[in-house]
């Protein structure tokens, strides 16, 4: 197969390095705006590099996967369709959720897949929860939650461009959330504030946050995220019943310590990154694209699933700018279109 990826930045090198070693992938095509990053990168990995987007589209493609950055997400997956090239794409898939329903509404109307890239739907630790929770293993759902934290930000212009913390970090344990429980997110209620570098502050965003979520059976869940977690990499989820209680992310290197005494769990050390704690899914999360884009399996994370999540950062995010519980019906399509 021959497959493309548009985008050899820090997640794309993770992505070109797997692809380049799956056993399906023939040839590599790598094209990236700054056209030394993707020379350099195909030289490593034997792949071509292309030097521009019209070329990598001209490369008789068997699919593409897309990791450049958030704002040409939507452009690249509607050109993919065009052009009849199942595509992989990062989240999110546009900035707002208004970009988004235009993508949804041109992938409704092919019949080219797409997969949008929540790659914590792969992990086994999630995929656990999930299978836990199905099979009433931890009884009725009562309570769940989550934690992403970082162990420090990234630069300021990509903050000024990704869309905010809830739209950045969060939209994953909101869509993991939707995932683990089955449920949906009704209403939401979220607090930020601003503790570290001025530049979230010049961006409108925050660097620390919490939000309380309401699902649609009555389960609570909470978040909190933060840009300045320095003890490492932390990305949790606790999901309570009423027989039993699993929790997520919690390994011998997680960024935790207990004040117990004699206690010397976990041992480290602990993540730093996305890379290293979630290598594995992302493997798996790649391999599923290639059995899509070879017509094995279906999309495991379409563009409605995507959308779901979106419009949960949506709701958080105008929760937090206007002080209120909002419901997440307000920001939908038919909510709006009611208003």
């Amino acid at each position: 197969m021959r497959i493309g990826l548009a985008g050899v930045g820090r997640i794309g090198v993770m992505h070109a390095e797997v692809l380049a070693a799956h056993d399906e992938v023939t040839e590599l095509v790598l094209y990236d705006a700054d056209t030394d990053r993707a020379s350099e990168m195909a030289k490593q990995l034997e792949a071509t590099a292309v030097h521009t987007l019209d070329e990598l589209f001209d490369s008789e493609l068997d699919g593409l996967a897309v990791a450049t950055a958030t704002g040409s997400h939507a452009e690249l997956i509607t050109r993919g369709i065009a052009h009849g090239v199942p595509t992989f794409c990062e989240k999110p898939v546009a900035l707002d959720s208004e970009q988004t329903e235009d993508v949804l509404a041109q992938v409704a109307a092919s019949s080219v897949p797409v997969q949008i890239g929540f790659h914590r739907r792969f992990d086994p630790g999630y995929i656990a929860a999930r299978n836990a929770l199905a099979s009433g293993g931890l009884g009725e759902l009562r309570r769940v939650h989550v934690v992403s934290a970082d162990p420090a930000p990234p630069d300021a212009s990509y903050i000024r461009t990704s869309g905010g913390i809830f739209r950045d970090l969060h939209i994953h344990d909101f869509d993991i959330l939707r995932f683990v429980t089955g449920r949906e997110v009704s209403r939401v209620y979220a607090v930020g504030a601003n503790r570290g570098a001025a530049f979230f502050r010049e961006a409108s965003d925050v660097d620390e946050v919490v939000t309380l979520l309401v699902l649609d059976d009555g389960t609570l869940v909470t978040a909190q995220g933060s840009r300045y977690n320095g003890a490492g990499y932390d990305i949790r989820m606790d999901v309570a019943g009423t027989d039993g209680t699993t929790v997520v992310g919690l390994a011998d290197r997680s960024p935790l310590s207990s004040a117990e005494p004699g206690i010397a769990f976990p041992a480290g050390p602990s993540w730093v990154g996305f890379a290293e704690r979630f290598r594995t899914a992302y493997a798996a999360e790649i391999s599923a694209f290639i059995e899509m884009a070879a017509g094995r399996r279906e999309s495991p994370c379409t563009v409605q699933e995507a959308l779901a999540a979106a419009y949960i950062a949506d709701a958080a995010d105008l929760s937090l700018r206007e002080g209120r519980v909002v419901d997440v019906e307000e920001v939908t399509l038919a909510g709006r279109s009611r208003a």
